[in-house]
């Protein structure tokens, strides 16, 4: 988790201003973590610190807001009645298109409090930890100060078809923080009016000569309404190599697919990299049991393994 400065530049673009709230610190239980945040404007919010009475109290005191930062404890289960029984500390920023143009730095480092501009020891020796290290800290409040990394989606996810299943697995995995979503497809009436936030839609009238552009550790998601163009996007997927492929499919058409990427000169071991059918069948054959099977499949990458071995019995 980290700071969200695209959905924040986009939220302040179309509201004006935006208080962000986040989690700067947490002592026993709590709904959510360090660096879990939302957004709030007048009419309305995104994101979430846990939901319940924390997130509406919350929400409530932001619009109320006048003062640019606060922070603020709350003891969860005396002060607010919920069952968790730790407290947290909440940082809320009020940010309009000047504040947020200033954010320009890989690591997010403000003071909670006004009138303090020296950045702690503590906070530099964090800091320079970071940067000899090469990874970006985890999200926190040090001596006064929030520390929170930007946030980059480190998995490249290619969905292929923007059909019934298409649409619905680009649905649910787009507000997934880590997952960073193209969405390919023979041509732009292909694709929904609206694309969700997040997702590059690429049309392209021969997609599988896109394959070639895709990061060597990208998800591919095949969901064509073509069995010919699945075959020739399996082809070039490994070609091209991956992190993971996956082809939506009953056994019959893998085994089809076997044969014929076999005559295309692949190996059986390497075919064997490919996975069909992808997500869970079992939890039926509409597009959104499709889509939540897929999902499940990609939050939890051992089941890749487990899938791909299933797939092959």
């Amino acid at each position: 988790m980290g700071f969200d400065l695209s959905d924040l530049q986009t939220a302040v673009a179309e509201h004006g201003q935006v208080t962000r709230v986040v989690i700067a610190d947490i002592r026993g239980s709590s709904p959510r973590e360090v660096g879990a945040a939302m957004l709030v404007w007048d009419s309305g919010q995104s994101g979430t610190i846990g939901g319940g009475a924390l997130e509406f109290e919350a929400a409530e005191t932001a619009r109320r807001q006048t003062q640019p930062t606060v922070l603020s404890r709350h003891a969860l289960g005396p002060d607010l009645g919920q069952c968790c029984g730790g407290a947290v500390v909440l940082l809320s920023e009020i940010y309009d298109v000047t504040r947020v143009a200033a954010l320009d730095q890989e690591v997010i480092v403000r003071p909670t409090t006004t009138g303090t501009t020296d950045i702690p020891l503590s906070v530099q020796r964090l800091l320079n930890v970071a940067r000899g290290s090469g990874l970006p800290p985890e999200p926190q409040l040090v001596d006064g100060w929030m520390v929170e990394p930007v946030h980059k989606p480190n998995r490249p996810v290619w969905v292929w078809g923007a059909g019934h299943v298409g649409r619905a697995v680009v649905d649910v995995l787009a507000p997934m923080p880590d997952l960073s979503v193209t969405w390919i497809d023979t041509g732009p009436e292909r694709f929904p009016d609206k694309i969700p936030a997040g997702v590059t839609s690429l049309p392209a009238v021969q997609p599988a000569a896109l394959m070639r552009h895709a990061p060597e550790n990208a998800e591919h998601l095949i969901l064509t309404y073509s069995h010919a163009l699945d075959l020739e996007l399996c082809h070039q997927a490994l070609l091209r190599g991956f992190s993971f492929a996956g082809v939506i499919g009953s056994k019959t058409k893998w085994a089809r697919f076997r044969s014929r990427l076999a005559a295309l000169g692949h190996c059986p071991m390497t075919v064997d990299t490919l996975t069909c059918p992808i997500g869970d069948p079992s939890l039926g054959k509409h597009p959104q049991q499709i889509a939540i099977g897929v999902a499940a499949q990609m939050l939890r990458p051992a089941l890749h393994v487990q899938m791909k071995k299933e797939s092959h019995a």
